[in-house]
């Protein structure tokens, strides 16, 4: 028989937990577990905020705005143009005459909104003497771009126009939108018109006296977002503006500069004469406020019994001998104090007071509705007997109702 030693188990090589280290982990996961919605929905939020910022482009406003996107925009004639000419957007008439002298001859000036510039801006660009397109101009920019030139009319009812003119730009381009102000010109002024109507020509196209030539258009319709697609509108926009370089000049609003508060512009004289009022003013308060007098001892007010109130009230009806007045204030009180114990309100007329009165209390309803409501000749008012009858009846039906 063999006998085995017995063996002693190998020591573990695996570490002891350190003491709290349970207690950690679980608190970990409960805070984690009452954080985790809030703290998913804020990266969801935020999320979603960085990517409508990279999306939000902010886009200029305004008729005719080159770089608005909107129905009255030009957003698409601007990239249209832009494919084969260089485009300089000038905001002031400085500007745009700085980009003209800088491209060179082969330029067009693009001019809307030019009532937004004074006469002299006016004269400056129209002495550069380049190809300009005027859009609805002002009197005084024709005077100065194309003199011999006027508005002769309007037209508001065509949806388009045919050209019928040799004038190739407009030619090509066939019918447009361009219904708006009419134009004619002197018989001394050489010019080519398209587009007429019954008082005018929509187009007009006549050599400047500065050299260049000047083209005006009675409405910028054809050149906007919504109207560009439409008929020959793009064609005849691009045809007239057919350049290497077209500068658009769309003046800013005039900014207020500077201003004047009303201390500005009231003369020096009147503020000076100021002082001696408030001066004046300040006298006449130490004046009346010198002495505001010993105080007075007042009684206080005298305290009037209820009973003494009506006595008066009814010496006064009696030295007057009116029994009508006592009469009427007496079945007033009455109902006030009556009606609302038989369910009806101020509003019930009196043949449902008498109606109701007379089934609470038996009496008959006719003696009570002349009681109540007599006509023109009231027997309680002959004398003070028959008033003196009326108020005890009146207590009698008072006691039948509590």
């Amino acid at each position: 028989m063999t006998s085995t030693a017995p063996t002693t188990p190998a020591p573990s090589t695996r570490e002891r937990p350190r003491p709290g280290a349970e207690h950690d982990s679980g608190g970990v996961r409960r805070l984690w577990r009452s954080v985790r919605v809030p703290v998913v929905l804020f990266a969801a939020l935020l999320l979603v905020g960085v990517l409508l910022s990279l999306g939000g482009e902010q886009f200029p406003s305004g008729r005719l705005e080159p770089g608005n996107p909107e129905p009255s925009g030009a957003r698409a004639f601007s990239r249209l143009l832009a494919e084969d000419a260089d485009v300089t957007v000038a905001r002031d008439s400085a500007s745009a005459a700085q980009a003209v002298e800088r491209t060179g001859e082969d330029t067009v000036l693009l001019v809307f909104l030019d009532h937004r510039m004074l006469p002299e801006e006016l004269d400056t660009l129209s002495e550069l003497g380049t190809d300009t397109v005027l859009v609805q101009p002002s009197l005084r920019s024709l005077e100065a771009f194309a003199p011999g030139t006027d508005v002769t009319g309007r037209a508001d009812d065509e949806d388009s126009l045919e050209p019928e003119c040799a004038l190739p730009a407009a030619a090509a381009a066939g019918s447009a939108e361009v219904a708006g102000e009419l134009y004619s010109a002197d018989d001394a002024v050489v010019a080519q018109t398209c587009y007429p109507s019954d008082d005018g020509s929509a187009l007009i196209r006549v050599d400047s006296p500065h050299g260049g030539t000047t083209t005006v258009v009675g409405t910028g319709t054809f050149l906007t977002n919504r109207d560009l697609d439409a008929d020959g509108n793009a064609a005849l926009a691009l045809n007239l503006t057919s350049a290497e370089h077209v500068v658009w000049l769309r003046p800013d609003a005039p900014q207020e500069a500077g201003g004047s508060d009303i201390q500005d512009l009231l003369p020096a004289g009147l503020l000076w004469s100021a002082v001696p009022l408030a001066l004046t003013l300040l006298l006449l308060a130490l004046w009346r406020g010198r002495r505001l007098g010993a105080l007075v001892h007042e009684s206080l007010p005298v305290v009037v019994r209820a009973s003494e109130t009506t006595e008066g009230r009814a010496g006064l009806y009696r030295s007057r001998s009116a029994r009508d007045r006592v009469a009427a204030a007496l079945r007033t009180g009455f109902l006030e104090r009556s009606v609302p114990k038989l369910g009806l309100n101020t509003d019930s007329g009196s043949q449902a007071v008498v109606a109701t009165l007379a089934a609470r209390t038996g009496d008959d309803p006719h003696h009570l509705g002349q009681l109540l409501y007599p006509g023109p000749n009231d027997p309680y008012v002959a004398d003070d007997d028959a008033m003196l009858g009326l108020s005890e009846a009146l207590d009698e039906l008072t006691r039948k109702l509590r």
